[in-house]
């Protein structure tokens, strides 16, 4: 994607996000708002991975003007911090408190080394994924071992956790 087509694409949703009301409009929205605006199909991956960044900073600058905002001393002097030092990964992963991998999906929990669960965004529609990783090139990629669960099958599983629960202790209990 060249930059003047990235500088397009960035200025749309900063004007999309500066008229939403960010307590309901979701990135999906913002990426159809954007898209709609400029005539061009947002939901390409490498796209859609520029407009989560653009909405991401979006959202950590307003976050930090609104504590700024609150920091002040009793003079109205807004208060100094020091910054803390990040490792590379640090930055490049981590966004405020969430982790997030190299495709822009967000990290709910590590289950070991290579296993994973993550919220994804495919063709329009939200996907909790328990997924095994790889290392390649020094990136962690998704591998085919897994399952992508939409919000109605997440919802029947989690309702259901209890009783598989309660099955593995009955198992456990043979041995």
């Amino acid at each position: 994607m060249d930059s003047a087509l990235a500088k397009e694409i960035e200025e749309a949703v900063l004007q999309v996000l500066n008229n939403s009301d960010m307590d309901s409009t979701t990135e999906y929205q913002v990426r159809k708002l954007a898209s709609e605006q400029i005539g061009i199909d947002l939901s390409e991956p490498s796209r859609k991975k520029l407009v989560r960044s653009i909405v991401q900073t979006y959202l950590e600058e307003q976050q930090a003007k609104a504590e700024a905002e609150e920091k002040v001393t009793e003079e109205g002097e807004p208060v100094e911090e020091e910054e803390e030092e990040d490792s590379e990964d640090d930055k490049k992963k981590r966004k405020g408190d969430k982790e997030y991998d190299d495709e822009g999906d967000l990290i709910v929990c590590r289950l070991s080394d290579k296993r994973r669960v993550t919220l994804t965004e495919f063709r329009g529609k939200s996907l909790v994924s328990i997924r095994e990783y790889y290392k390649r090139d020094g990136k962690e990629l998704p591998s085919s071992k897994g399952i992508s669960l939409t919000a109605e099958q997440w919802s029947v599983f989690s309702k259901n956790v209890p009783a598989i629960e309660k099955a593995i202790k009955k198992l456990d209990g043979r041995y």
